[in-house]
């Protein structure tokens, strides 16, 4: 009974997120509560309290992580580089695509598409039109690599994880950082394959002449309000950031503490007047509020899962269903199974509904879940390109490509990068088999 429950209420939330009958949030909330009340549960109160206690930490990390981040944006940390890039690799196809790559994973340690999509795309536009390079490069580029930068800590999907299992970001990301790191060179390899293949059509410097003058690229493009920058403090913020990474992964203090601390030094020291302070903290306070108000619904639901008990239920159901041979696998069927899942559905209903079932299926095989939680997270470079992810929408309009064109043009690149991400998560022990 509990099991048949367990699934309807899958099912039931699926379909409501899906079909947009319902946000994520409130049916996070309100789905599990409705079921468990109609699987005679009452005292769900300590069940809801201890699901949100364990999400705590994550919520925290995540607060302070994208107020590090965006005050580390406001301030044009990143424009020094994006101008010298920029400067370097003007007039040749092979630097430009290179540049593309390289740009699009350094502003996309933030983890926010939309922010990386404007500053990439704003910089690098006029240098691809002026060269007459193909502009479904500079959207496929960024895509790629925000699907392996979307799977850091403050990501969507690596918070959503935290939350449901509990774990710690180092204990979850550790063992991946190599496919990580792979990832990140394959798309910049796909960056020098492009700028190849560029090279040889347009020539070194394309349709550009010395005779149309220098390729001004204005940051006032990227930035409206330039009395936020603080140029001055650009070295500091930089090693401010080193040292922070160095921090996170020799793992001195738990991450909240760690960005929280960052967060208080880089907006004293950046803007020491209490009103600027107070206007950066309610600049980011919607994105904040949308994604930890989204984690503690988590918190309700995945608690209320395993207060019930129907997670169990349904794991022992699951365990009886697959075939014996196919149990040891289930390592290899998440990650090769969480490229298409990703991309025909949200982060949402895979990782609060579909994940979970798969991992209490895989520990009935002897299988740790945590490989299961890192499995799920490889496919993201084809969840970047899905139609339910809006930030793809700011990026071909930035560009000005057609949705067709740019899925077409970047299907097979983010297949290639996901499985390299997979196959290295392999060989380096992070994923049995």
């Amino acid at each position: 009974m509990l099991s048949i429950l367990g699934f309807m209420m899958i099912v039931v939330f699926m379909y409501l997120i899906m079909s947009k009958r319902l946000s994520a949030l409130n049916a996070l909330i309100i789905i599990p509560v409705i079921f468990a009340l109609i699987g005679g549960f009452t005292d769900l109160g300590p069940m809801m309290m201890k699901g949100i206690e364990t999400i705590t930490p994550t919520a925290i990390m995540v607060i302070f992580a994208i107020l590090y981040f965006g005050i580390l944006i406001d301030a044009g940390m990143f424009d020094p580089l994006v101008t010298r890039m920029v400067k370097i690799s003007k007039g040749d196809p092979l630097k430009i695509s290179v540049t593309t790559a390289v740009l699009s994973l350094l502003v996309g340690l933030d983890g926010d598409g939309t922010i990386t999509y404007l500053i990439v795309v704003t910089a690098l536009l006029p240098l691809y039109e002026r060269l007459g390079m193909n502009k479904l490069i500079l959207a496929c580029l960024p895509a790629m690599s925000m699907g392996i930068m979307n799977v850091l800590p403050w990501g969507g999907p690596t918070a959503r994880v935290m939350s449901i299992f509990g774990y710690d970001a180092m204990e979850l990301l550790g063992p991946i950082i190599p496919s990580i790191i792979a990832g990140a060179l394959y798309v910049i390899g796909l960056g020098v394959f492009f700028g190849l293949r560029e090279r040889k059509r347009l020539g070194v410097f394309g349709h550009y002449t010395e005779t149309e003058g220098e390729i001004a690229v204005s940051m006032e493009d990227i930035a409206a309000d330039q009395s936020l920058k603080r140029p001055k403090l650009y070295w500091f913020n930089i090693i401010l950031t080193l040292v922070l990474i160095f921090a996170l992964v020799k793992a001195v203090l738990p991450l909240p503490a760690l960005f929280m601390i960052g967060f208080v030094i880089v907006i004293v020291v950046n803007y020491p007047n209490l009103k600027e302070q107070q206007s950066r903290v309610e600049a980011h306070a919607g994105n904040i509020l949308t994604v930890t108000s989204l984690i503690f619904a988590a918190g309700i639901f995945a608690g209320i899962l395993e207060g019930t008990e129907m997670v169990d239920a349904m794991a022992s159901s699951l365990v009886h269903i697959i075939p014996d041979f196919l149990g040891p696998q289930l390592p290899a069927i998440v990650g090769l199974t969480s490229m298409p899942f990703t991309f025909v559905m949200a982060n949402d209903p895979y990782y609060f509904g579909i994940i979970p079932l798969i991992a209490e299926t895989a520990s009935g095989f002897g299988i740790d879940k945590l490989e299961i939680a890192q499995a799920s997270l490889l496919g993201q470079p084809l969840h970047l390109l899905s139609p339910l992810v809006g930030s793809v929408y700011v990026l071909i309009g930035l560009v000005g490509v057609e949705f067709r064109e740019h899925i077409k043009f970047s299907l097979k690149y983010a297949v290639g990068t996901a499985l390299v991400m997979i196959i290295t998560a392999f060989l380096f022990g992070a994923l049995s088999i």
